[in-house]
């Protein structure tokens, strides 16, 4: 289960595809009984967020606090995987930069941020090129290409 909480002044036309795509991620990568949220923010909040909780003094366009890092918490029943803060300006001029849709980015941030919650990383390069070929196997098979 998820939820897509935008918290900016904007409205984001993403978010009906954004809801389709995740019911397909979720069910692809056997997550059901998993609960997360996608939050969009703005570059201010995001900024904070990243300063406050990774000490890095910058905007950024996604930031995941994955719950099950906490190995002394288990759940029976559920998953508490934790939460996706993607900041909406950032996403729409990255999919500017990188001359695809809006859409695509937002799904891509989104993925990403799922796969970081699952345990996933990229600071090594096998971790990176596991992580980023399945981000690109999720996209491609629901057909969000670039």
């Amino acid at each position: 289960m998820f939820d897509i909480i935008n918290n900016t002044d904007k409205e984001i036309e993403e978010i009906n595809k954004l809801e389709e795509y995740l019911k397909f991620v979720v069910k692809k990568l056997d997550i059901e009984k998993g609960i997360f949220n996608i939050i969009f923010v703005s570059n201010e909040e995001i900024h904070k967020i990243n300063r406050e909780y990774r000490n890095t003094d910058r905007v950024t366009d996604v930031i995941s606090f994955a719950l099950e890092d906490n190995k002394d918490i288990v759940y029976e029943d559920f998953r508490l995987l934790g939460d996706i803060y993607i900041a909406i300006d950032v996403a729409y001029d990255q999919a500017i930069e990188y001359n695809h849709s809006r859409e695509r980015e937002v799904c891509f941030l989104a993925t990403h941020g799922i796969l970081h919650l699952l345990g996933y990383d990229h600071m090594t390069e096998n971790e990176e090129k596991e992580m980023f070929s399945l981000q690109e196997e999720l996209l491609k098979e629901y057909n969000i290409l670039r």
